[in-house]
């Protein structure tokens, strides 16, 4: 009876988070509280096992880092100079923020990314007058496959990394970082093949945009000197993480206490509060409490469990089977749970004979990853992305990122299918 109560709560929240005719965090968060009164969990199992505090902590930190930072003038000043360096042509401007922050994701996590790119993004939208869905959307898409090439770039593969002692920043690199290179190139062209004619060049803006000085946008106060410095320590801490074994929250929260004390005679801690984006945030703690209701069912693990069994326990089998069940599943549940669920059953497989499971763990890494894609649910970076759209009334409808979104996760997960085949499987056919 529970199972089917957590299974119905889920469905009927998940559909009206799609028809996006009620507040997605009200939804979700009531779906939380119709578990907790059906007595599907406890406030105690919520609190302690399904909602995921670390990425919470992380979210807030960052937007705290950001809502400071915007302060200062610096993103404009960063807006403006790089739209200058392209002469303010639409395309080449799409481009070269998706490299950045395809970049950026792999080498910070997608998350931070977008939470430091979007600002800059609507800022050169509006000053050349160009639409902001394009860019918002094909920023989701490289943050998320380019977060898929390092071990930190995508929460994921830090759990997977975790998980399998023997795989390092540079493991993820070398058999990862082919294949994402690959999907982003041929993405990145047919988000200009799609977008090009509603990127119109205008002559007129992009005069007026060259003829600013964009360091008349930046307020020279010792804030600003103050939050460069702490981003770029904080950047700095991202980079550390494997080598100074200090998890990426602890990091982030530290140089948000640590930006606030600094600057709070200029920015009270009140309004920086304020500008926190709270509804993405109890989005997030709604969702993880809807997925953890299928998670203490056993809904997610029978998931796992059935596509083991689909398998046979060939290893080849198995791998695609993996890449495309958390591929699919991860647009659907979140990639976080999912992968949280899959990790034991995985390491369950040596016990059955597979002793070289490499394969098996990149294609969960790759699906679980790139699967984020698929819809505007799929990942933390799409949420994220989200909220600081719809707070600069830029709305990203659910239906029309699915239009894209499904097609972008198809062809990933090809093109990851035909790379993890030669790449991994291969040799144990023969």
């Amino acid at each position: 009876m529970l199972t089917w109560m957590a299974i119905l709560i889920f469905i009927i929240s998940y559909g009206l988070i799609m028809s996006e005719k009620i507040n997605r965090a009200l939804v979700a968060i009531a779906g939380g509280v119709l578990l907790l009164l059906t007595n599907v969990y406890e406030w105690k199992d919520a609190f302690t096992h399904y909602i995921d505090w670390e990425t919470i902590a992380l979210l807030f930190s960052m937007m705290v880092l950001v809502a400071i930072t915007k302060k200062t003038g610096v993103f404009e000043y960063v807006a403006i100079s790089f739209a200058q360096m392209v002469k303010g042509r639409p395309v080449p401007l799409l481009i070269g923020t998706a490299i950045l922050t395809a970049v950026g994701s792999a080498f910070l996590d997608n998350v931070t990314t977008v939470l430091l790119f979007v600002p800059i993004l609507l800022t050169l939208t509006s000053q050349l007058n160009l639409p902001a869905f394009p860019f918002l959307l094909t920023t989701i898409f490289s943050a998320n496959i380019g977060g898929t090439a390092t071990l930190i770039g995508d929460p994921p593969n830090i759990m997977i990394g975790q998980a399998v002692k023997h795989f390092t920043f540079v493991s993820f690199l070398v058999n990862l970082g082919p294949v994402v290179v690959i999907i982003f190139v041929f993405t990145l062209g047919g988000m200009v093949m799609l977008f090009r004619k509603q990127l119109k060049y205008e002559k007129d803006k992009a005069k007026a945009l060259m003829q600013l000085n964009p360091s008349s946008y930046l307020k020279k106060t010792p804030m600003l000197y103050q939050s460069l410095s702490v981003m770029g320590l904080t950047m700095v801490g991202f980079l550390m993480h494997p080598i100074i074994h200090v998890e990426l929250t602890t990091v982030a929260v530290c140089a948000a206490v640590l930006l606030l004390l600094l600057t709070d005679a200029e920015a009270s801690s009140e309004k920086i509060f304020q500008e926190v984006e709270w509804v993405t945030l109890f989005f997030f703690i709604g969702l993880f409490m809807l997925v953890g209701g299928l998670e203490k069912v056993g809904v997610i693990d029978e998931i796992a469990r059935g596509m083991m069994w689909l398998s046979g326990g060939d290893l080849p089998m198995t791998s695609l089977i993996v890449l495309w069940s958390a591929g699919i599943l991860s647009g659907i549940v979140d990639n976080i749970p999912f992968v949280a669920a899959m990790i034991p059953v995985v390491q369950e497989l040596q016990g059955y004979g597979m002793m070289n499971i490499d394969p098996i763990w990149w294609s969960l890494a790759l699906g679980a990853c790139l699967g984020g894609n698929g819809t505007l649910l799929g990942a933390s970076a799409n949420v994220v992305v989200a909220g600081l759209a719809a707070s600069a009334n830029h709305q990203i409808p659910f239906l029309k990122f699915l239009v894209y979104g499904i097609p972008v996760l198809l062809f990933s997960l090809l093109v990851a299918t035909i790379y993890v085949y030669f790449r991994f499987l291969v040799p144990f056919l023969s």
